[in-house]
């Protein structure tokens, strides 16, 4: 896992880890804390713009909460 830099300081990531189709997110509080989200769902385009938040270290929560909501793969 990689560290979520969290840039702005107010983030609930934690880490985060990329793979070719993936991106599995850990956050700091919740029920359940990893998520993961893929190409299946909630597709791609949605993927690629969270791994490249996730590799900015800004904004990756926020657009979770706001655009991905509880369109992920896998909770646990």
């Amino acid at each position: 896992m990689t560290p979520y830099r969290n840039l702005s300081g107010s983030s609930n990531v934690v880490s985060y880890e990329i793979a070719e189709d993936a991106i599995q997110v850990v956050f700091k509080s919740g029920t359940h804390r990893n998520y993961l989200y893929n190409h299946l769902r909630p597709g791609k385009l949605i993927v690629d713009r969270m791994k490249a938040l996730a590799v900015e270290g800004c904004g990756l929560n926020s657009y979770i909460s706001t655009t991905v909501k509880s369109n992920f793969a896998k909770k646990w």
